[in-house]
Formats: C-alpha cells, structure tokens, sequence
C-alpha cells in the first residue's frame, strides 16, 4: 500500500494565474507559503523562521472558484496529491516541477486570519448541556 497525500495550510503568495481549454475545462495555479516559527535551542542557539514555497494547482470548478474569491495574501488550507512533471524550456533545456494537484480546499475566514498560531483556552465546563 502507498500513500500520497499533502495538507498545507499557509498564505498565497502571488494571485491566481487561470487559463481556460478550448472545451471550457479551467486550470488555476498559484504560489503558497508555509512558516515554520524560529526557536532558540537551550544552549542558546538560535533557529530562524523557515518558509518553503508550494506550487498548487486547481482543475475545473474549483479553478473558477478560485479565480473569483482568492486573492494573494489569503490563508487556505489545502489537500491533495504531490506530482512531478517534466517540460522543455525556452531553450530546449528539460526541467522539472513539483506541484500540489488539489482535491479539496478551505479558504480560511478573514477572523482565523489574524489569530492563526494563537490558541485561546476553552472554558472549563464544555459539556453538551452547558453550551448556549
């Protein structure tokens, strides 16, 4: 058995480039980023912030829903599978990409925006009965 699969939640970092096929399909494509906080180890070593960089790309409807309401420095959570493609450049050069072909995605509301990385304690008592 074999398992291929990526979730990412981080910022979009260019807005979406959407192309259309002669039969109406869409493709949507764009730059997201990932930040592991920096820390200080106990002997005193510093470890910086890291960002890694993922090209994501979307097909058919959920391209041209990204097209309408995603927007560079939105926060979305993603899933789907890791692909490596190969294509010739401008100068006859083969490169190769590896991208984040999505299945399924949630655009995170402006409020979760702004306190993603902060947790607030839950009240004492969040039993079913206690809830309003």
């Amino acid at each position: 058995m074999s398992v291929n699969k990526v979730i990412l939640v981080g910022n979009v970092g260019t807005d979406p480039k959407v192309r259309y096929f002669d039969k109406g399909s869409a493709i949507a494509t764009f730059r997201m980023a990932t930040t592991e906080r920096g820390y200080t180890l106990q002997n005193g070593t510093e470890v910086p912030e890291r960002t890694e960089w993922h090209n994501v790309v979307f097909w058919g409807k959920n391209a041209e829903i990204v097209e309408k309401y995603v927007h560079k420095g939105d926060k979305m959570y993603v899933e789907g599978k890791l692909r490596t493609r190969n294509f010739d450049d401008a100068n006859g050069i083969q490169r190769s990409v590896t991208e984040i072909a999505v299945d399924t995605f949630e655009m995170m509301p402006r409020s979760q925006q702004s306190s993603m990385g902060t947790s607030a304690p839950l009240p004492e008592d969040t039993t079913a009965d206690n809830l309003p």
